[in-house]
């Protein structure tokens, strides 16, 4: 399929024995492809993240948005919450994603970005910093890159960290993390948001930051 090409439906991909529902989107001559990781609790029906991915989308890139455990871990994370901070395992399922897409006919024509929320961020930092998969950029919304620990000095994708100017729990976290990563960086806060960007405008002004980041490091990859 030509990159021009519009595409957009269900896939399932196959991650060490799981099989994880998403949404693949290709809108009309897309530039690059974003993986969603999303945050604990979440899928790829969070309404934030699918907000942003519109947004991305109307920008002229494709998206990957994905459940990064399958229906029966989900079912049983929602009594438990044994599975949201098993970064590995996220960080793993998230590489499983990104191979599937550098080996599809729709998609392994296009450079790779990562967009991560809340825990998704330490597992798409952990994922980017794996050598072969070449993604080149990445960006966190409310994240915890903390969380991706040792592979935060291994990331190469330049990395852009969003968090709300009130979430004062996170904001540390990142500049934590921040101070650690030795790629191209930016530390973003947005003024007034909370850490699920519920403010008016708030999710908007992630969506523009994002958009502007993978610009300038997917489309000159």
């Amino acid at each position: 399929m030509s990159p021009s090409s519009p595409w957009a439906g269900a896939v399932e991909i196959a991650a060490d024995g799981a099989r994880l529902e998403g949404e693949l989107r290709i809108p009309d001559r897309a530039r690059g492809l974003v993986l969603f990781s999303h945050g604990s609790g979440s899928s790829r029906h969070s309404p934030r993240n699918r907000r942003v991915a519109e947004l991305l989308q109307h920008a002229g890139f494709g998206t990957l948005l994905f459940d990064l455990l399958t229906r029966d871990e989900e079912r049983s994370e929602r009594f438990t919450g044994h599975l949201r901070f098993d970064i590995p395992l996220l960080a793993s399922r998230l590489e499983n994603a990104t191979r599937w897409a550098m080996a599809d006919a729709r998609t392994a024509s296009f450079p790779l970005g990562y967009f991560g929320a809340s825990t998704g961020a330490a597992a798409a930092l952990i994922a980017a910093a794996v050598p072969d998969l070449a993604i080149h950029a990445v960006v966190s919304r409310g994240g915890r890159p903390d969380l991706a620990a040792d592979a935060l000095e291994r990331v190469r994708a330049p990395t852009l960290l969003i968090v709300g100017g009130a979430d004062d729990a996170v904001i540390p976290l990142n500049q934590s993390a921040y101070a650690r990563l030795r790629t191209t960086k930016r530390l973003e806060l947005v003024r007034g948001a909370t850490h699920l960007f519920e403010e008016p405008g708030a999710l908007e002004r992630v969506a523009m930051l994002a958009t502007r980041w993978f610009q300038h490091y997917l489309i000159f990859a």
